[in-house]
């Protein structure tokens, strides 16, 4: 599974390489001696910072492009957003600190609105009476599982 790190006010994403050891190959050989199946794959999302967030997404999928929300994410949780294999490479977020403000934005535009929403099309937003509002890219590498990592800026900045 690859990573992606995210810190607030900010679409700068760092990945992390899967790192195979000979542990991780045995346990996944002896899991399959077992008959135990192994993790879906899926787009999750988990938030390492302080506060509660509210979570949405953007993707492409044979029916042209969506966008989905809100997912209410409590600190130091994970939620999964989208079940299953990554069916693209490219999937968007935008994310919103509830508690102290902020948000986790980027250059691309999408369609969201105040309440749970799934909305096709990015275009004419405001026209269809949603918001125009905009999304950060997780280049996911064609990867079928991948996790994004919302980071406090604040609490990276102690750190080092």
């Amino acid at each position: 599974m690859l990573v992606s790190n995210v810190t607030r006010k900010s679409a700068e994403i760092h990945r992390f390489a899967p790192q195979w050891g000979l542990c991780a190959l045995l346990a996944a050989g002896f899991a399959a001696c077992l008959g135990v199946t192994p993790a879906h794959a899926d787009l999750k999302l988990c938030n390492t910072t302080a506060s509660r967030v509210g979570v949405s997404i953007g993707y492409k999928d044979t029916e042209g492009w969506a966008s989905e929300g809100w997912w209410n994410i409590a600190s130091h949780t994970c939620e999964t957003l989208l079940k299953g294999v990554l069916i693209g490479r490219y999937y968007y977020i935008h994310a919103v600190d509830y508690d102290r403000g902020g948000e986790w934005a980027g250059p691309l535009y999408m369609c969201t609105d105040d309440k749970s929403f799934t909305i096709r099309d990015t275009t004419d937003c405001e026209k269809r009476g949603h918001k125009r509002t905009g999304f950060f890219e997780v280049d996911t590498g064609e990867e079928r599982d991948w996790t994004v990592r919302l980071t406090d800026p604040e609490a990276e900045a102690k750190s080092q």
